[in-house]
């Protein structure tokens, strides 16, 4: 079936930004490429139903001025198929590559038979076809669903470490979608934990995987910054072979921001054009859908998928509209003065969004978002415990996390379940129904999933930090401070998460084992490790 594009439909509004999906053909250039475009691969994304998002961006030198593409846009077909030959193709179709979006391509597709795997690729003049890449759709609206298959990762610094968890990601089996819980892409020069970090190829030499140029603040800079992390071949196969379902956190733009904040103090109306230089650029890069591209006033990223009858996904920005994070030393600076309002980290519009959308009838209902939920405690010299601070999660922020207890406890759920990243560890635990009772009832239960790379090798075992901090916190049943990633093996009877770590990452060839094994059942809030 051949796809008609019907111009009128393509015209897309973003505040003052106008895009056109097609122009005449007059307009369009065929330019000679000095070498392959497709080098950064291609995704998808955003399963729905009758389809899903799909994306590459012409780069054909990745790292050169604009990918070395000329500034003109360019016409880009595109193909998907029944089967990974391409022998029953469905539906096929053409888009345009814009230099005001940094020749990037995102198709969404429609009309695809619900609950099926699809292959697709891309293909452009004078250059051999794009790398094929495959997705599934999501099942039926209501369906009957006897089983979902999720793995969960983020936080992904280039230079400390090989993106083999990736790869391993790539090789799992009957994978139907991939959460990126954030970072991406970290935007500072060189992070201060690489320098003692030491990366080592397959002969064991020394090597450097430094970021290419200083700290990032022009959208140029945030393209290049992505086109690097981009151009590692197991990111790539870990898009092709499944949907992405594409969240950020803060390294996107940069370290702990909040809103209209960063933690240096710039003035808002200073910052707020960086933000919208990295927005712009993830958007470029990432595969999402029309509704996620950035305006002048931000980008709306919150958003809900729905599996069937199985599982509703609500995806959560837990940066954008959150109030400024609290001081946590005396002479602070930077931050929200302890005295201040209790402030939010989702904001009023998104808090009820969240609350509408848990009002239904979905076995499960996961909360995909970026930082801690769970709180933590410390142990006081008298044996009391007290809240660990949390400023750059929902500790800081704990009126968000009663509001959240509340509403799961109006609708009367007991099948909530939340995956988070940013922390660079593996936690598993629940989200007590009350601060100051964190060993009484719980309204979810919580994965934390450790990250990609981030970190470095880490530490096998229970590090002394995280012994003092689970023996303190009845609610917390694991913390490991080892690199890899979650899977989510999911029916309507249970819930089972396994923890993957690798046993090196500063190295090639890193092993990946299943940690442990944690099995939650839709009636109640708890967690059973097998």
């Amino acid at each position: 079936m051949t796809l008609v594009l019907d111009r009128r439909k393509l015209l897309a509004g973003a505040g003052g930004l106008v895009l056109f999906s097609g122009l005449a053909p007059a307009s369009w250039a065929a330019p000679k490429f000095s070498r392959y475009p497709f080098s950064l691969g291609v995704a998808a994304g955003d399963p729905w139903p009758d389809g899903f998002v799909i994306w590459t961006r012409l780069a054909p030198e990745p790292l050169g001025e604009h990918g070395g593409m000329p500034m003109v846009a360019v016409p880009v077909r595109w193909e998907v198929a029944e089967d990974a030959r391409f022998a029953r193709i469905v539906q096929s179709g053409e888009a345009v590559a814009r230099p005001e979006l940094g020749h990037s391509v995102h198709v969404e597709l429609s009309g695809l038979k619900p609950s099926r795997p699809y292959w697709y690729r891309f293909l452009v003049d004078g250059a051999e076809a794009s790398p094929v890449g495959t997705a599934r759709t999501a099942p039926a609206a209501g369906a009957a669903v006897d089983r979902l298959r999720l793995a969960v990762a983020g936080c992904q610094a280039y230079p400390q470490g090989w993106y083999e968890a990736w790869r391993h990601i790539s090789e799992e089996p009957d994978l139907d979608a991939v959460f990126h819980y954030g970072d991406y892409i970290y935007e500072s020069a060189m992070h201060p934990a690489t320098k003692n970090l030491l990366i080592r190829d397959a002969a064991g030499n020394v090597v450097s995987r430094d970021h290419f140029g200083d700290e990032i603040y022009s959208i140029d800079d945030y393209r290049r910054r992505y086109t690097q992390y981009k151009s590692d071949p197991d990111l790539q196969a870990a898009h092709a072979a499944a949907a992405f379902v594409m969240s950020f956190d803060d390294h996107e733009v940069d370290n702990n921001w909040a809103s209209k904040f960063d933690q240096d103090g710039t003035p808002p109306e200073a910052f707020l054009l960086r933000r919208f230089a990295a927005m712009q650029a993830w958007y470029e890069n990432v595969p999402v859908r029309r509704a996620q591209l950035p305006t002048p006033g931000g980008l709306t990223m919150y958003r809900r998928l729905d599996f069937g009858g199985l599982l509703r996904m609500h995806v959560l920005d837990t940066r954008s509209y959150r109030d400024d994070q609290p001081c946590t030393k005396p002479g602070e600076k930077n931050c929200r003065a302890a005295d201040s309002p209790a402030g939010t980290i989702t904001g009023k519009a998104q808090q009820t969004w969240l609350d509408q959308g848990l009002a239904n009838t979905s076995r499960w209902n996961l909360i995909a978002q970026q930082v801690f939920v769970m709180p933590l405690y410390v142990a006081e010299a008298d044996g009391s415990r007290k809240l660990r601070p949390g400023p750059d999660s929902w500790s800081g922020y704990p009126e968000s996390r009663a509001a959240l207890v509340r509403s799961i406890t109006r609708h009367k759920l007991s099948n909530v379940v939340i995956a988070t990243g940013d922390a660079h560890i593996h936690a598993i635990g629940t989200v007590p129904m009350r601060d100051d009772a964190p060993d009484g009832p719980a309204a979810a239960t919580e994965f934390l999933a450790t990250s990609i790379t981030s970190g470095g090798d880490g530490s096998p075992g229970e590090t002394p930090r995280h012994k003092a901090l689970r023996e303190a916190s009845p609610n917390v049943a694991l913390l490991n401070d080892q690199r890899g990633y979650q899977t989510f093996d999911i029916t309507p009877k249970e819930w089972r998460t396994e923890v993957k770590v690798l046993d090196r990452v500063q190295s090639p060839g890193g092993a990946i084992t299943t940690l442990a094994r944690f099995v939650v059942e839709p009636d109640r809030p708890a967690l059973h490790r097998l």
